[in-house]
């Protein structure tokens, strides 16, 4: 069986790097021919040759979030892992919201900052930020759409803050969200892969911080979810319709589950390192008998 592990060109940090070691150890140890390719490489060959007419993949582990990209190679007849519609509807929080908006699964109540066209002063607009204020109160979440370890996440205090907050992104998309303040600086991240919880760790901030993400310097040890934490995974999982994905779920007041983010390309190195559970490796198994099958 042959493969090809698509990653971005133009991240090669440390932590990139490694992840796709991993998955790549993880295919060799299971037979499995997995050659990485970049973005920029197959944007090129797609456009000249196409995939290849002797020896094309069998499938693609989709490790990017350049889903124009993904859903050429889908056209073109490439199963991907996980899908094209799977990793654009995570890598955008509006997307992943309204999409799970009607599954039954409790999520911080969320407003949808309106669209600009032209970098505007939201002192003309308080109303919004007043309706803002009513239906969330404050603090309050400001997300941008796009972004990952917690970064292009605020804690706005008040309309004031807000306000800077939304002149500061400008054009980009934001949500605004109520702050689940029983579970400020701590989530559980849970790695499901097939249907299946595969790993799961506890992350909390030790500095303050309303983020738990360990990039903003949050800290991690292994966790035993309860069956509602579980639960919530693999339905969101499922919902998006995601072969693997690592799924955020905070603290409600009582302790009950709330869902927090789904991450179709979650980096499972510290997750591995935390359980000792190789993500990597049920990624291929499932792919392996997924494509078999």
């Amino acid at each position: 069986m042959k493969g090809w592990l698509v990653a971005n060109h133009f991240i090669a940090t440390k932590k990139f790097v490694e992840i796709n070691e991993l998955l790549l150890k993880a295919a060799a140890k299971a037979g499995v021919e997995l050659e990485l390719k970049t973005n920029l490489e197959l944007a090129r060959d797609m456009a000249m040759e196409g995939l290849p007419r002797e020896g094309a993949p069998d499938f693609a582990l989709f490790w990017d979030k350049d889903v124009r990209l993904g859903r050429l190679l889908e056209l073109k007849g490439l199963r991907l892992f996980n899908s094209a519609r799977g990793v654009e509807v995570c890598d955008d929080k509006s997307l992943t919201y309204l999409e799970l908006m009607g599954s039954g699964l409790a999520m911080p109540k969320t407003m949808l900052v309106p669209k600009l066209f032209h970098p505007e002063d939201w002192a003309g607009h308080r109303e919004f930020l007043e309706g803002a204020g009513a239906a969330l109160g404050f603090p309050l979440v400001a997300k941008e759409c796009y972004g990952s370890f917690g970064e292009q996440v605020y804690l706005a205090s008040s309309e004031e803050e807000l306000r800077g907050i939304l002149n500061r992104a400008g054009t980009r998309p934001m949500i605004l969200q109520e702050f689940i303040s029983s579970s400020a600086g701590r989530d559980v991240r849970i790695n499901v892969v097939g249907g299946e919880p595969a790993a799961a760790m506890y992350r909390y901030s030790a500095s303050g911080d309303f983020r738990a993400n360990l990039t903003n310097g949050g800290l991690m040890k292994a966790w035993t979810p309860d069956a509602a934490q579980l639960e919530m995974a693999v339905r969101a999982t499922e919902a998006l319709g995601l072969d693997y994905a690592g799924v955020d779920i905070l603290f409600g007041r009582d302790g009950e589950p709330i869902l927090c983010e789904v991450n179709s390309n979650a980096h499972f190195k510290n997750i591995y390192e935390c359980t000792g559970v190789n993500t990597a490796e049920l990624i291929i198994r499932h792919v392996a008998a997924a494509v078999k099958s």
